[in-house]
């Protein structure tokens, strides 16, 4: 790009000596031709190499576009959990993309629209030395004014142009959202309402749209009027030097045309530039909100985490919230390997807190969680999280084959590891039932599978996964009851041989477990076999007597019905 603009400006001079040639009074003897191929072989050479810019820009920036959008995404997933409730899934989406773009545009403005213009300007100046000294200082001195003028103006608007594409984020989260939840809008009839709310935003959006597009107007408006005055002075002078006979008439035409040249160039580079400023506004306010530091970090020497039996000790574990606010106070838990617990309580008492700290999802404030022996905070996260299984009671799956997200458990299975997990999970008969079996698509979220489906692709996937320790997250309080025979009789056959957490509402989950923790508060306020929690007069037996009447009025009821 920089020699193909250099060639533009040579061509000017090339014309320059073309017309001083043709300025001779004996117009058989001038020699024309010499400059004529002149001229002709740098409009050549400059063709070529703009278009060797082109395929060399289009083979770059595509590239970094990719490199970029990789690279956030992978940071962005080094965010815990916390993060991704505090921000619209769709407006983080939409940055990494919009990101994208703005770079690309930063990229192709500088390639195509700051470097041939100052590239220009620099071959001025040496033209114009070759003329007049004093015209080429002038040059200098006009250009920099200018520059200065409208870097300045670009810079106290980068403020407007970050706010519009805060709110086009914002908006673009909202839309998601709302798409999302579009059976909530049906079902409570709210069409309208929603309309009239995303109208509201659109046009919070629009006015900070106009608010830069205008700052952009002004900028453009003071940048014609440098340049006009600019290149009009310039011309006045060489007309001027002309007629006291002091420069040749090819003199004139190439002041005159370098001039112009630059009055059009700059006009790009300022546009460019105050462009860029819109796009770095883009990027910046994605950094700002994805680039913060990460929560959770391994440390530098982190080690690779060896679980073969799969023994927990949480030991003093505090956990706060950032706000203070105290969830796990000073809790200390032995697990030997192959115990089956069940962590019960009342709603918000800690026990999710709990499992996420176990996973690193969550840094615990104080104390030390050890599995094995191995501090997990010394040890990779990944090699952590692979050691770990989870049967959450909200199934998260991809919209792609049911072959692929039960593989999601390990990525090297065999079709045969595959079928196998799936008829552990008591699923391979339904999905050999659908019209294209395993490579039937589910779905976004899974959506055309039922719950029970669904909880047994979960299944599944753990059962793939074969990790040492297994996590039982409320896997079938969704669920109707005879969705929750099926799927206990999956993690029956899961839960063998392996260290099992389960976070459990319903208590008749737990009810053969070797061992239930019974937490209030943050605490562990019980610990014992359920059998003997069942008759100790506590929380248990009070949670437990709670349900069993529940369960006969619902019964009583159907049978009054009935």
């Amino acid at each position: 790009m920089v020699g193909g603009a250099a060639c533009a400006v040579a061509v000017q001079y090339a014309m320059k000596l073309l017309v001083d040639a043709m300025a001779n009074e004996n117009r058989m003897e001038a020699n024309v031709w010499l400059p004529f191929g002149f001229f002709i072989g740098l409009i050549a050479l400059e063709n070529i190499l703009w278009r060797g810019g082109g395929w060399l820009g289009c083979r770059t920036i595509v590239k970094t576009g990719v490199d970029l959008r990789i690279d956030l995404f992978e940071y962005l997933t080094g965010h815990p959990m916390r993060y991704f409730k505090e921000h619209f899934s769709g407006a983080l989406g939409n940055r990494i993309n919009q990101t994208s773009t703005a770079v690309a545009n930063i990229f192709s403005a500088l390639t195509w629209r700051i470097i041939p213009p100052c590239t220009d300007f620099l071959g001025a100046v040496v033209v114009m030395l070759s003329i007049r000294w004093q015209m080429a200082l002038a040059l200098i001195g006009f250009v920099l004014l200018v520059a200065c003028i409208i870097t300045g103006f670009g810079i106290r608007g980068r403020h407007r142009h970050q706010a519009f594409a805060e709110q086009a984020s914002r908006v673009g989260g909202e839309v998601v959202d709302m798409v999302s939840n579009v059976w909530t809008i049906k079902a409570f009839s709210a069409q309208a309402r929603e309309r009239d709310r995303l109208a509201q935003e659109l046009g919070v959006e629009a006015r900070a749209q106009r608010r830069s597009w205008m700052y952009v107007e002004k900028a453009r408006v003071l940048h014609d009027a440098c340049l006009t005055l600019m290149a009009g002075s310039m011309l006045l002078w060489a007309i001027y030097l002309w007629r006291q006979g002091t420069v040749t008439p090819g003199d004139v035409v190439v002041v005159s045309a370098l001039t112009f040249r630059i009055l059009h160039g700059s006009r790009d580079l300022a546009l460019a530039l105050v462009d860029a400023a819109q796009q770095f506004g883009t990027v910046a306010d994605t950094l700002q909100v994805i680039a913060q530091p990460h929560g959770i970090r391994d440390s530098e020497n982190a080690a690779m985490l060896n679980a073969k039996s799969g023994s927990i000790d949480f030991e003093n574990v505090s956990f706060s919230y950032p706000d203070g606010s105290k969830v796990i106070d000073n809790l200390s838990l032995h697990i030997p390997s192959g115990q089956k617990v069940g962590i019960v309580g009342t709603s918000g008492a800690g026990k999710s807190t709990l499992i996420n700290l176990l996973q690193r999802l969550d840094e615990v404030s104080s104390g030390k969680i050890l599995i094995d022996g191995q501090p997990i905070h010394e040890v990779s996260q990944d090699s952590l999280r692979a050691s770990i299984a989870v049967v959450p009671q909200e199934i998260a799956l991809f919209n792609r084959t049911i072959r692929e997200n039960i593989r999601y458990g390990k990525s090297d299975a065999t079709d045969e590891e595959v079928y196998k997990a799936a008829c552990h999970a008591y699923c391979d008969h339904f999905i050999r039932q659908l019209p294209e079996g395993y490579n039937t698509l589910v779905g976004e979220r899974g959506a055309r599978l039922s719950g029970g489906q669904r909880q047994r692709l979960g299944i599944a996937r753990a059962f793939l996964k074969g990790s040492p320790i297994l996590i039982l997250d409320e896997a079938t309080s969704a669920l109707d009851t005879h969705s929750e025979k099926e799927i206990q009789m999956a993690l029956t056959d899961l839960v063998r041989g392996r260290t099992v957490l389960a976070v459990a509402h319903r208590l008749s989950t737990v009810v053969s477990f070797d061992r239930v923790i019974v937490m209030d508060k943050g605490r562990i306020v019980e610990d014992g076999p359920p059998s003997v929690l069942q008759r100790s007069g506590g929380l248990f037996e009070s949670l437990w007597n709670i349900q069993a009447k529940a369960l006969d009025d619902v019964q009583a009821e159907h049978h009054n019905a009935g």
